[in-house]
């Protein structure tokens, strides 16, 4: 009957539904495994603890006995990366599946530095890395956006260092585990919140140092892709300085500890204040400077004589004048005394070459009637009216015989 296949008349116990499930669990034997211990607590020489994937969100439960745990060569806490050999164990009375170790060994160090180092190039090989794609931080955030622990001294440190350097800074806090199991999902989620966060300016994501293994997860593949896709300029703070992180490698900027953080980040009021005053100082040296070049030059201007004593230049274009308009007489005078002898010159000789001048000395002009100048005795026949003009006058005449000799020449 207890082969037969359970009907709604004939259901199985819930015993042999557990003894069957455990028959086939028992069947499937051991199996090595690899993954991180996210719990371990020992009781009673016991150890009960969770071993996690490392990349999937798969969790078991696993049991150590005391008779093995003996055996281990090695000390194992919470956040190591080990392989075990494990055989999965139902546990029928209380209906749990748990995982009894046979054996345990940490992972080797070098084999998580291989597959760190593969993404770190599959990574470099996306540009991730690159330089350029590094954005600049603002010169004086207004709210900086806090991805750490709750209660932290990481938090703590930041927020007294950065309020210390410029008090009028604010933050939004985003808690989130910083080594564990949840780690990765939850400081991933608080990246994605602060960054979609408008009044944020910048975001630290802060953790005080830790060992090697328990950092690992800011080497994670989907945190690092979001750190990647931040429009918010994003700082990295993880205070580890052996061997870094990827986010620090994708990050904007790259800070030493939560403290260096603060200080890269907020500028020093006080250092401010002091370049405000030197800015002032040497403006008020400049613009001194250049008043009193200006003032040089008009007191140089004003010593000159045009501007010190303004009546020297009426003086000196007065005596100028003066002499200028002498000189002009002086010039006119004699031009004027020139052109009278040339008119007395002309005269003269005008009145050398005048028809009256000839008539003063005794000559006479001899007319016809129609005022034809008698020049030969032939124009003139005897009884031919005439007009003798004399140097006082007129005379009239008529023309008689010709003579039978020449008048004697005078």
């Amino acid at each position: 009957m207890t082969d037969a296949p359970p009907t709604l008349e004939t259901p199985w116990p819930v015993a042999l539904l557990a003894n069957k499930i455990r028959g086939y669990i028992d069947r499937l034997g051991t199996a090595w495994v690899e993954g991180e211990i996210v719990q371990w607590g020992a009781s009673g020489g016991n150890v009960y603890g969770k071993l996690k994937d490392l990349t999937e969100d798969a969790t078991v439960s696993f049991t150590v006995w005391s008779s093995v745990r003996a055996k281990l060569t090695s000390d194992f806490k919470q956040g190591d990366r080990v392989i075990a050999l494990v055989k999965p164990n139902f546990w029928v009375k209380g209906g749990t599946l748990t995982m009894q170790v046979f054996e345990m060994r940490h992972v080797g160090l070098g084999d998580m530095l291989e597959r760190l180092e593969r993404l770190r190039k599959q990574l470099a090989g996306e540009g991730l890395f690159d330089a350029a794609r590094k954005k600049p931080l603002p010169f004086l955030p207004h709210c900086i956006g806090l991805v750490t622990g709750k209660d932290s001294d990481a938090e703590k440190d930041v927020i007294r260092n950065a309020q210390l350097r410029w008090p009028a800074v604010s933050f939004h806090l985003a808690y989130a585990a910083v080594q564990g199991d949840r780690m990765v999902a939850e400081v991933t989620a608080a990246i994605q919140r602060l960054d979609a966060d408008p009044e944020v300016d910048v975001i630290i994501v802060a953790r005080g140092g830790g060992d090697f293994q328990n950092l690992l997860g800011f080497s994670d593949e989907r945190l690092v892709r979001a750190a990647a896709a931040c429009v918010t300029p994003l700082v990295s703070a993880i205070g580890h300085e052996a061997d870094r992180p990827l986010l620090d490698e994708v990050a904007d900027l790259r800070a030493s500890t939560p403290t260096d953080a603060a200080k890269r980040v907020v500028p020093d009021v006080s250092d401010e204040l002091n370049r405000v005053q030197q800015a002032r100082a040497r403006l008020s040296n400049r613009l001194t400077g250049i008043l009193a070049h200006e003032v040089d030059r008009i007191g140089q201007l004003r010593s000159r004589p045009v501007l010190s004593t303004p009546e020297w230049l009426i003086d000196s274009r007065s005596e100028d004048l003066t002499r200028f308009v002498a000189r002009g007489t002086e010039l006119v005078g004699r031009a004027v005394e020139r052109a009278g002898t040339t008119v007395l010159e002309l005269r003269s000789r005008l009145r050398a070459l005048s028809p009256q001048g000839t008539l003063d000395r005794g000559y006479a002009i001899v007319q016809l009637a129609d005022g034809r100048i008698v020049r030969a005795p032939g124009q003139a026949p005897a009884g031919t009216a005439l007009l003798i003009t004399l140097a006082e006058g007129n005379l009239p005449a008529t023309a008689g015989a010709a003579p039978s000799a020449p008048l004697p020449s005078t």
